[in-house]
């Protein structure tokens, strides 16, 4: 017993075996969850316009500054992150591990893992940055106030608010 104790541990973190995918995998579940984070932080916007007036003698006038006797509409949009890309992230951290476990050589694993990371930071970059770029290019300043607002396709969650111009 005397032996054990008076043995100085070895360089490595681990003398168990698989060690190092253990680490992968914690690595793994780091980056989904920074990445999540900040995917969560990042795709956070708004934006809103009332086209449109009053008069001075009370009445309307539309986004061409032209008389109108129908109220101007006001639109704010906003821009919350999709619960998809959440989805991705968890499916994608279970199917690695499931392909860890079916791999019988610790050097697959470890490709496994680190692919896995790299497609979960790619995705979700891109999603962010076509979230972002489709939201902004909504053509706010283009609708009149008075037909429903429509803005498209936009990747992400937008709930927009149409209010009457208040006087």
């Amino acid at each position: 017993m005397s032996e054990t104790l008076d043995r100085a541990p070895g360089t490595e973190l681990a003398t168990l075996p698989g060690a190092a995918v253990i680490r992968r995998i914690r690595r793994l579940l780091i980056w989904a969850g920074v990445t999540a984070l900040v995917y969560g932080t990042v795709v956070t916007a708004s934006k809103g316009g009332c086209p449109g007036g009053v008069t001075s003698d009370g009445g309307y006038l539309d986004g061409n500054g032209e008389p109108t006797s129908v109220v101007p509409q006001c639109v704010t949009m906003t821009l919350k992150p999709t619960g998809l890309v959440f989805v991705f992230i968890g499916l994608m951290v279970i199917w690695s591990i499931t392909r860890v476990l079916r791999t019988s050589e610790q050097a697959a694993a470890i490709r496994i893992l680190d692919r896995a990371a790299v497609v979960i930071v790619a995705v979700t970059v891109a999603w962010a940055v076509i979230s972002m770029v489709s939201f902004l290019s909504v053509p706010l300043q283009q609708w009149d106030g008075t037909e429903p607002f429509t803005p498209g396709f936009i990747f992400g969650n937008v709930e927009i608010v149409r209010t009457p111009l208040q006087p």
